[in-house]
């Protein structure tokens, strides 16, 4: 067993969405139905880990050759649902986010301008023959973005200590709720002059989730943070409820209020990401 067979990696949160087996094109929707049916499907520290592997080589692998074939799977009344990996997609685009939030000199030392010259290349390349091609997946490191709370419900919470903290919900509630913030939030913007950030982000989450079969699930999963966080915070954590109760005094025509929760959620998660600077 290998170093990235046994290493968990804890600071990776996760936004997906599963679609309904009859949204796949064919030969597609036979390759998942097969694969769901093998049921080995690997987990997301396996993704993580075969990713942490590709930088290992000299010079590193910044974006995977070939696409992966792999993807998370739930059954849901009956139905079978699929998010698939899509990790060469997402390398691409993670590598973009790179470009635009670090130092040339850091980013030169992880992965050289030569590989990063190479990616880009091969993306521009790809996306000319797929150009409405996007991620099932989206990945934050060391928080779960508020804006993510906004898609689920408190009840919706699915603990187990030392294993998993994730919330789902069906694709058509997602849209309800994020169109409900979207609403308090503007005609809050109107009345007290405000523009949360938020707002903004919720725009651009809809409009990804508009991609999608509505008969698709949404999830928001800690990921590794179940690993990294002390499970008495986890245990304590209603950050979707929180959420909600703070939307819910806004739109009562609370901003004080509703700022105040804001400021404690913020708080919270902020000191989840000054974990992504410690030694």
């Amino acid at each position: 067993m290998g170093v990235t067979d046994s290493l968990t990696v804890p600071y990776a949160s996760y936004l997906r969405v599963y679609e309904p087996l009859a949204a796949f094109p064919e030969p597609e929707r036979t390759h998942w139905s097969d694969y769901a049916r093998r049921g080995c499907a690997p987990g997301y520290q396996d993704e993580l880990r075969r990713s942490l592997a590709d930088l290992v080589p000299v010079p590193p692998v910044g974006v995977p050759v070939h696409e992966s074939a792999d993807a998370f799977t739930a059954t849901v009344d009956g139905v079978l649902l699929v998010c698939p990996w899509r990790t060469r997609l997402r390398g691409w685009l993670a590598l973009r986010e790179l470009v635009e939030e670090f130092p040339a000199p850091v980013l030169d030392q992880a992965l050289p301008p030569v590989v990063r010259l190479q990616a880009q290349a091969d993306y521009e390349r790809w996306r000319e023959r797929n150009p409405d091609a996007r991620p099932w997946i989206r990945t934050a490191v060391w928080q779960v973005p508020l804006r993510w709370f906004v898609l689920v419900a408190d009840e919706e919470r699915e603990y187990v200590p030392g294993e998993l903290l994730r919330y789902r919900t069906p694709m058509v509630q997602a849209r309800r709720r994020l169109a409900r913030a979207l609403r308090v939030l503007r005609r809050s913007d109107e009345e007290h002059g405000t523009s949360p950030a938020l707002a903004a982000g919720l725009v651009e989450v809809g409009t990804w989730l508009e991609e999608f079969h509505p008969r698709s699930m949404v999830e928001v999963d800690y990921g590794g943070l179940v690993h990294a966080l002390p499970a008495e915070a986890l245990a304590a954590d209603r950050s979707a409820a929180e959420l909600a109760a703070g939307l819910r005094a806004l739109g009562a025509g609370d901003p004080e209020g509703a700022g105040e929760v804001y400021e404690i959620l913020a708080a919270r998660w902020r000191s989840v990401r000054e974990r992504l600077f410690a030694n």
